[in-house]
């Protein structure tokens, strides 16, 4: 098939993944077409910070809805399916554990049903996580043999989640592949992470805008890169032969206080101690303490490796929270 003629299909496209992986398949010469919500309000801000609103078809679309992810299916029947629709919001799970089910367990079931049943030829992508490892390590670091104890619902739904993925592969012989990505960050990154919560603190102090910066644990470590880079790897993922399962990440980690001291320091601000408030209610009942990625596998099989360093993506995301409230501050 002609590059030219394939098509793909983006759940979660109005994510932080989905404007990234839209820009990087229309680059190649895809037909993107994006699920959006039915009866939602759709924002569209992630894809118009890259300009790709109206560069992307919509189809609606439901995770926690069989019979229109059905629909969506048959009536597409892509090249590709990347399933990067989530609750992924770690620290909201444990009050929304049953949506976190619906929509990352069951969604990814009734998504892969709808490709056996319609479109057995389209590759499947399944965005896996990091945070399945919970507290489980190889020497410090967690790559595809490392078992799984998952420390949130949302970490179990994704668990569920991939596994289904596995499970239509080895049964149906469908081409299916679990990305299991490290933490990956970006300025469209959601404001409730930590990462992007910091960046957007940061530029609201220096502008006057905030006093303090309220913060959970800073001892947590994660293996951060850059989103942009990631989508990359899933991609590449869906190019291959045959089906497999992939770790991606950096390699290296750091406290999310390293990451809070480069983000003032990149933001002109001294003495960030003044400004971090830690309050006991952003620390999660279960916490996943380190994780760091051995991603061998992805640089030998695919050639993959992350371009943008830990110091770029802070510097990048402090300097693009700068600019969205320096407009703010001019236009008022």
């Amino acid at each position: 098939m002609a590059n030219m003629a394939k098509t793909a299909l983006i759940t979660g496209i109005l994510g932080q993944d989905g404007p990234y992986l839209a820009k990087l398949l229309l680059s190649k010469g895809y037909k993107v077409y994006g699920m959006v919500r039915r009866y939602s309000n759709p924002n569209f801000e992630n894809l118009e910070y890259l300009d790709l609103t109206n560069k992307i078809d919509y189809m609606e679309g439901d995770m926690t809805d069989e019979s229109s992810l059905y629909n969506v299916i048959r009536v597409l029947r892509p090249t590709e399916v990347y399933n990067l629709a989530a609750q992924s919001f770690v620290g909201g799970s444990w009050e929304m554990a049953k949506l976190t089910t619906e929509v990352n367990s069951l969604g990814v079931v009734f998504l892969l049903n709808g490709i056996k049943l319609f479109s057995p030829r389209t590759k499947f992508y399944q965005a896996s996580t990091s945070e399945m490892f919970g507290l489980s390590n190889t020497n410090g670091y967690q790559d595809e043999k490392t078992p799984f104890h998952p420390r949130s619902p949302y970490a179990i739904s994704k668990v569920h989640a991939y596994w289904t993925t596995i499970n239509f592969r080895e049964s149906f012989g469908l081409f299916t592949t679990n990305g299991i990505l490290f933490n990956h960050e970006s300025p469209i990154r959601g404001i409730q992470f930590v990462t992007r919560k910091i960046s957007d603190g940061v530029a609201k102090i220096k502008l006057g805008l905030e006093k303090k910066l309220y913060l959970g644990n800073l001892e947590t470590m994660r293996d951060w890169g850059f989103a942009g880079d990631y989508v990359e790897a899933m991609y590449l993922m869906l190019q291959q032969e045959k089906p497999d399962d992939y770790v991606v990440g950096t390699g290296e980690n750091h406290t999310v206080k390293e990451f809070v001291k480069l983000a003032f320091r990149y933001g002109g601000i001294p003495d960030w101690e003044k400004y971090v408030v830690i309050d006991p209610r952003f620390k999660r009942p279960a916490e996943v303490y380190e994780l760091k990625a051995k991603a061998d596998k992805v640089t030998k099989a695919l050639g993959w490796k992350p371009k943008v360093s830990f110091d770029e993506l802070v510097k990048t995301m402090v300097e693009a929270d700068l600019k969205r409230y320096g407009r703010v501050s001019k236009s008022r």
